[in-house]
């Protein structure tokens, strides 16, 4: 067998083309869910779909939260910005200033710090399904105002967390 040039193999004097295998490519429709959350009221699956792409400096999962349920708890991401895609459902978005009721198609940006301090809800009987697109800094601070709380860690938010990394969740002011 001989190889001339790359992409084109002969094999016995005939020549093939030879394409490269491409990773499967992540489809927000028919989504490989990667990891979920069963933890009431804190119930959802999630496809890392950034992650699934092979993307290193945005982040974008695709959340599906059942009926009754919420991802997080009110939270402030002090290093990154989200931005979020409402694709199905009528979930309820809470923030320090109120809440209210999101609709499909409608695009909500959440600044790092204070003023993008969020939390997702879906109070209706249907499942939501929404697109979070961030920017994946590290180290990373999480507030959780409600708890009075924060997790520090040195990774960036939707990653694992690697062999000997500082992670601390639950950590107090003044305490």
């Amino acid at each position: 067998m001989h190889t001339p040039r790359a992409g084109v193999v002969v094999f016995h004097g005939v020549l093939f083309r030879v394409f490269r295998r491409v990773r499967p490519v992540p489809n927000i429709h028919d989504p490989e869910w990667d990891a979920e959350r069963d933890a009431p009221p804190f119930r959802w699956r999630r496809a890392r779909l950034g992650r699934q792409a092979g993307s290193r400096d945005l982040g974008a999962s695709l959340f599906e939260v059942p009926p009754g349920a919420a991802t997080f708890p009110l939270h402030i991401h002090h290093a990154n910005e989200e931005l979020l895609f409402v694709l199905a459902g009528s979930p309820t978005l809470r923030t320090p200033e109120g809440e209210r009721e999101l609709a499909p198609g409608e695009v909500v940006a959440f600044p790092a710090g204070r003023a993008g301090g969020h939390a997702v809800d879906n109070r209706t009987d249907e499942p939501v399904r929404y697109l979070i697109v961030s920017t994946m800094r590290a180290p990373e601070i999480n507030e959780f105002p409600e708890e009075g709380t924060f997790w520090l860690r040195d990774y960036a938010p939707g990653r694992d967390a690697p062999e000997g990394a500082l992670d601390v969740d639950g950590l107090r002011p003044g305490v």
